[in-house]
């Protein structure tokens, strides 16, 4: 009796979603944006025609890819006040951009977006509207919170340091170095503000957040 060869069985259990999820794994590990197709085949155990029955080319899957990134940051609610809102949108942005450093330079190149992505944008974009915000001051809003995020997750995933074990041996290490007359201003920041007892690198963050949302909400009403 004849049977089919493994890879018939194999790419007959291809699904879209699990394409997607493999490419994103693999796309995490590598720091990169999407795999090439061969390899991401090569991963799948299929050859790379049995791709294209899901994905037509590269650019689809990367759009895919972006698009459930977005699907995993949480949705600004509407049983909170937009300020709340908004912080929560911001931290679950930054854990899902942390998780997927990958799609910090792409999250917003594309030109075919999901329909996550589009279901992002709206509700933030609604949520500000009910905050009391022009779309004006919404669009000033959502551009300047969203630099905030990326260019923050980006900065701490670029420095050399996880923890704040790491963090006081890199700052020990260049305290150690420093001409303290020549660098003054450093050598205080570094002794007491890095080197202090129980300071975290991401408490930055939070202090960031804040002043911005001061600032938004301070000016919210100017905005026409």
């Amino acid at each position: 009796m004849a049977t089919e060869p493994a890879d018939t069985h194999r790419r007959n259990a291809l699904s879209k979603e699990l394409v997607l999820r493999t490419a994103v794994a693999m796309a995490d590990e590598a720091g990169t944006g999407a795999p090439s197709m061969r390899r991401l085949a090569e991963r799948l155990g299929v050859e790379a025609m049995s791709l294209y029955h899901h994905f037509r080319n590269k650019d689809v899957i990367l759009d895919s890819m972006i698009d459930l990134v977005f699907g995993e940051i949480e949705l600004p609610s509407d049983d909170v006040d937009w300020r709340t809102a908004m912080r929560r949108r911001a931290v679950s942005m930054r854990d899902a951009l942390t998780r997927h450093p990958w799609a910090i330079r792409l999250m917003d190149s594309r030109t075919n977006p999901g329909h996550a992505t589009l279901r992002h944008h709206n509700a933030a974009i609604g949520c500000l509207r009910a905050g009391g915000f022009s779309i004006a001051g919404a669009a000033h809003a959502f551009s300047v919170l969203d630099s905030y995020i990326y260019g923050f997750t980006l900065q701490e995933l670029s420095l050399p340091f996880t923890s704040s074990a790491d963090l006081e041996d890199v700052a020990g290490s260049i305290l150690q170095q420093l001409p303290r007359d020549e660098f003054p201003h450093l050598t205080e920041m570094i002794a007491d503000r890095a080197l202090k007892p129980g300071y975290a690198y991401t408490e930055e963050f939070d202090i960031g957040l804040d002043l911005i949302l001061d600032g938004l909400q301070r000016q919210r009403g100017r905005w026409l």
